[in-house]
Parts: structure tokens; C-alpha cells; sequence
């Protein structure tokens, strides 16, 4: 027996061909709450869009702890070998739109939500270990580099030129982009990164400082840029497509996480600080460790409801994993949260996709959409004395030092070169020649050549055949260097 078309509200649809009129030519009377119901909800179906990373895809899947990492956390969902969390992915493209093509040269965003006996975990990062920025003051004016021209409404190359030009610790980051990496062949394809550092802490309250990195047992494949700009034009939604039948076909793609782990007092005399998300701390310095595997196994029922109304928050901890001095994370603990009371409401979190499976108890009530009994009659403050629920002291996050004068200050560390010169020296000389020909097509259409001298400039300050080979592709002179 089919079952039987509804209004929103349970009440049975006898006619959902024809609206109600006066005779057959009309007009429509507005008795025809039907009709006005679904015509006011397609109204309203779009929330808007992220302002990056609207385009995207996602599975849910599992977390399965491989190696016994609990000497330096207490975070109960790493406790042991062999527990399974489960979780939800959303990868991403950042600057698009909504319809924007899967196979464009952009970072893809690589966000975990794990749903923990402790409550969420969120790992919110991307598919490279660093940024182009490291202080979140300068996120906005990123991003508007990134999007459409004011005016002309197109994408403006001498805005994003102009930008990473003035802001050379971006250097690390255009490197990446441009080079092979900068088109992953599919999702599944990729590594992905926690990019900041992050703080662990034991039952002991011992901390470590603690990077994360995914690795893609599917291997790295890439796509070259006229075969991305072909398949973008052929199949827009190639890389969605490709996650939702691998899954659907029982071939299910699998990371393995691993971290890197600095002891406190390292950040005092590294080479590098360890809290800027330009640089990468260097594996011969402190090694790959283990922790556990991540598999994708269903997919989504509704994209909707799922994938888009997912939201994750590199704020949203469990006692064990606590934030670092990272200015740009800590701007990000903020912005995240911020975006989705906005986007999806006060009450996003507790949307089936992002509920916690643990027990909420809180005192936030009311607010549009609340989808719950909202608190019901129980006890709404705290301090209480009826029974409400109350703070443990013992999840406090832990202490740490913090000195110096109130103002707007960089970091004291201010090398933008070095990383980006070995990492230009590490590639093969035919993935230097394709970085060269990527950086010179994107900076082409660049009007200024000013704008194009001033970013030879910092490639020549990582390498001087890095810089010297975008001169002559650009056919500009080789700047002196001062």
C-alpha cells in the first residue's frame, strides 16, 4: 500500500496536480493552504550558502584506533586500540559557489566530525599542511581575493596576485596550490591535514603539542589542468560523483591518521614557531606516530540535510584535545560557530547531523527551529540548587603561561622563504616545470606588472631557479635582488 501525500502538517493531499479556482480559468483563491504552503517552503528552501567552502561532499564512516596514543591524551575516544567512533566528512572547494565545478586548482576542505562518548569532536582542516595566512585578522580580505569582482562580477586575477604579493608568508601555501597537488584527481585521493597546531593532554594533565595528518591509503593521484578544465566543463560534480559510487559500490576509502608530537618546551626554541600555520614542523624533528583509521561507508540519505546542514567548528573539543596560541585557529574557534548561527540557526547543533550522541545538558533555550522539547521544565541557570546540572572542575582545560604587552604584533618568527624553497628543491625537475607553467597561466592575465614583479621577487627569495623560471615564463626580467 503507498502511502499517503501530506501537508506539513499530516493532513492528507487530495489533489496535488490541480490549485484551487474559481471554475477551471480561476483566478487561484487563497483558500488553497496546500498550494500556499508549497509554494512559500520552495521559497525557502535554500538557507544561504557558506561563504567558503559552499561547495562540497560528504560520508559518514568510522574511526578506529590502531596504536595506544594514551600516554599523551585522555581523550576517551583514542583511549584504546580498537575503539570505534563514529563520524561524518564534509570535503569542500573553498573559494566556489554553491555550482561551482568539483576540478578547479583550489585547497579542498577536509572536516571530521567525530560523534564521541564525550560529545563532538570537530577536526576541521584541509587537504595541505599550511595556510596562506597565519592571523585571522586578514581572513576577510583573503577571501574577498578569492571571490567575484565587485563590478564586473568575474574573478579577478590581479586581486589575488596583489594580495599574495603583499602578503608573503602566503608563499608556502601558492607553492602548494600550484603545483601537481593543486587538482586532487578525486576526494579519495588526497592526504588531509589538521594545518594547526593543537594541544593533548593525559589523565596526568601532562600536555604535548600535537599535529594531525591523514593519510590516504588510496595513494595521490592528481589531475593535469587541461584535464581538470575539460572534465569541469563535461561533469561539474565529478569529484561528488565519484565519492557517492565508490561508497555505493562497497569500495570504501580509507584514511590513516597520523600525529606529529612536540614536547611544551620545544615552541621556545624550535626553528620554526610551531604555532604558525605558513610552516610545517619537519618529520625528521619529530616523527609520524600513529593512531588510527578512518573508513567511509555510507552515504548520505539527503544531501540537505546532511551535507549541507552539517556544521564543524575547529572549537568544538573533548577533555583530552584543547587549542594552541595559533592566531589564526583562535580566530577560527570564534568565526565557525559564529557562520552557522547564522547560515542554519541558534539551534544548529542540535540537528540530527550534528547532535551529539552524547548527553547534552546546558541551559541555551528558545531560538528559531529548536527541534527538541527545549529543556523541557527542568532547571534553566546555574549556579542552582535544584538538581541542574553543574561544571566539572575536573575538565577544566589546562593552565599555560601567556606574557607580554597588549598590541597588534606578527609573530617574531618571519622567514616566508626557506619552507617554500625546499619544497620547490624536493620536486623532480618535471613537477617544477609544470609548477612554473601553473603559476605563470594563473598570473598571466594579471594586469600589472608591478603586481607580477613583486611576487617574482619572494619566488626568487625561495629559490632563485623558482624565480627565475616564472620571470622568463612571464617574459619579465629577472628583478635584482636587494
Amino acid at each position: 500500500m503507498s502511502k499517503k501525500l501530506t501537508t506539513s502538517w499530516g493532513a492528507p493531499v487530495g489533489d496535488n496536480q490541480n490549485s484551487m479556482t474559481a471554475g477551471s480559468r480561476g483566478p487561484t483563491l487563497i483558500q488553497d493552504v496546500h498550494l500556499l504552503e508549497k509554494l512559500a517552503h520552495f521559497n525557502r528552501e535554500r538557507v544561504p550558502e557558506r561563504v567558503v567552502h559552499a561547495k562540497g561532499a560528504g560520508a559518514h564512516g568510522y574511526f578506529e584506533v590502531t596504536n595506544d596514543v594514551s600516554k599523551y591524551t585522555k581523550a576517551d575516544f583514542l583511549s584504546e586500540v580498537g575503539k570505534r567512533t563514529p563520524m561524518f566528512i564534509r570535503f569542500s572547494t573553498v573559494a566556489g559557489e554553491l555550482g561551482s565545478a568539483d576540478t578547479v586548482r583550489d585547497p579542498r576542505g577536509f572536516a571530521v566530525k567525530f560523534y564521541t562518548e564525550e560529545g563532538n569532536y570537530d577536526l576541521v582542516g584541509n587537504n595541505t599542511p599550511v595556510f596562506f595566512i597565519r592571523d585571522a585578522i586578514k581572513f576577510p580580505d583573503f577571501i574577498h581575493t578569492q571571490k567575484r569582482h565587485p563590478q564586473t562580477h568575474l574573478k579577478n586575477p590581479n586581486a589575488v596576485w596583489d594580495f599574495w604579493s603583499l602578503s608573503p608568508e602566503s608563499l608556502h601555501q601558492v607553492t602548494i596550490l600550484m603545483s601537481d597537488r593543486g587538482i586532487p584527481a578525486t576526494l579519495r585521493h588526497m592526504h588531509g591535514f589538521g594545518s594547526h597546531t593543537f594541544k593533548w593532554v593525559n589523565k596526568e594533565g601532562e600536555a604535548v603539542w600535537v599535529k594531525y595528518h591523514f593519510k590516504t591509503e588510496q595513494g595521490i593521484k592528481n589531475l593535469a589542468p587541461d584535464v581538470a578544465a575539460k572534465i569541469a566543463g563535461e561533469n561539474p560534480d565529478y569529484h561528488t560523483e565519484d565519492l557517492f559510487n565508490a561508497i555505493e559500490k562497497g569500495d570504501f576509502p580509507a584514511w590513516k591518521l597520523y600525529v606529529q608530537i612536540m614536547p611544551l618546551e620545544d615552541a621556545d626554541t624550535y626553528r620554526w614557531d610551531p604555532f604558525d600555520v605558513t610552516k610545517v614542523w619537519s618529520q625528521k624533528d619529530y616523527p609520524l606516530i600513529e593512531v588510527g583509521r578512518m573508513v567511509l561507508n555510507k552515504n548520505p540519505e539527503n544531501y540537505f540535510a546532511e551535507v549541507e546542514q552539517v556544521t564543524l567548528s575547529p572549537g568544538n573539543f573533548v577533555p583530552g584535545i584543547e587549542a594552541s596560541p595559533d592566531k589564526m585557529l583562535q580566530g577560527r574557534l570564534f568565526a565557525y560557530s559564529d557562520a552557522h548561527r547564522y547560515r542554519v540557526g541558534a539551534n544548529h547543533n542540535a540537528l540530527p547531523i550534528n547532535r551529539p550522541r552524547a548527553e547534552v545538558n546546558n541551559n541555551q533555550r528558545d531560538g528559531f527551529m529548536r527541534p527538541d522539547n527545549n529543556g523541557g521544565s527542568g532547571v534553566y541557570y546555574e549556579p542552582n540548587s535544584f538538581g541542574g546540572a553543574k561544571e566539572s572542575p575536573e575538565d577544566r582545560t589546562t593552565a599555560f603561561p601567556v606574557s607580554g604587552v597588549a598590541s597588534s604584533v606578527g609573530y617574531d618568527h618571519d622567514d616566508n622563504y626557506t619552507q617554500a624553497g625546499d619544497l620547490y628543491r624536493l620536486m623532480s625537475e618535471e613537477e617544477k616545470s609544470r609548477l612554473v607553467a601553473n603559476v605563470v597561466a594563473a598570473m598571466k592575465p594579471v594586469e600589472s606588472d608591478e603586481i607580477k614583479l613583486r611576487q617574482i621577487g619572494h619566488f626568487l627569495k625561495a629559490d632563485q631557479d623558482y624565480g627565475t623560471r616564472v620571470a622568463e615564463g612571464l617574459g619579465l626580467p629577472v628583478p635584482v635582488q636587494a
